[in-house]
């Protein structure tokens, strides 16, 4: 019979230490894919433009039937979600059944990476006619650009 070997002292914290790193990468990688395919999780994806000019980002995101209190966004400098349900209209009592049914209904979710500088404090967004605009002011990126730094002589000479 073989003797389970037990792990000790220093054995025992790279053990624990490796189970962590596992799991968070295990919840990395489940929230990418969720974000990469929102069908995944029972939601649908309304279809999405992103377009750009000199001072802004658009992005316009087809929703009919859906009203505005039944729209989420949430953005921050990397991504932008839109998210909510689209509630299913009550059945007539003269329609016995549908023969055909192709629009969406339920949650919907989309994420869309942000690639640029944006003023996230600027953003509007405006639903219209089964059309969601949502408009993502650009500011000028700093990073990267060269500043000067003064040297001050502390020797006091």
């Amino acid at each position: 019979m073989i003797k389970p070997i037990r792990a000790t002292g220093l054995e025992r914290l790279e053990l624990q230490r490796l189970r962590d790193r596992v799991g968070r990468l295990f919840a990395a990688l489940q929230e990418a894919t969720e974000a990469e395919n929102p069908l995944a999780s029972g939601a649908w994806a309304p279809p999405v433009d992103l377009c750009e000019t000199q001072e802004a980002i658009w992005v316009r995101v087809e929703l009919p039937g859906v009203t505005s209190e039944q729209i989420r966004i949430g953005l921050c400098n990397t991504k932008l979600r839109i998210w909510g349900e689209k509630k299913r209209r009550a059945a007539r009592r003269r329609i016995v059944s549908h023969l055909c049914s192709e629009r969406s209904y339920g949650k919907f979710s989309r994420v869309v990476p942000l690639r640029w500088t944006i003023s996230v404090r600027d953003a509007t967004a405006e639903l219209k006619n089964g059309i969601l605009r949502i408009r993502l002011p650009k500011i000028e990126d700093r990073r990267g650009g060269e500043f000067s730094v003064t040297v001050e002589d502390a020797n006091g000479e």
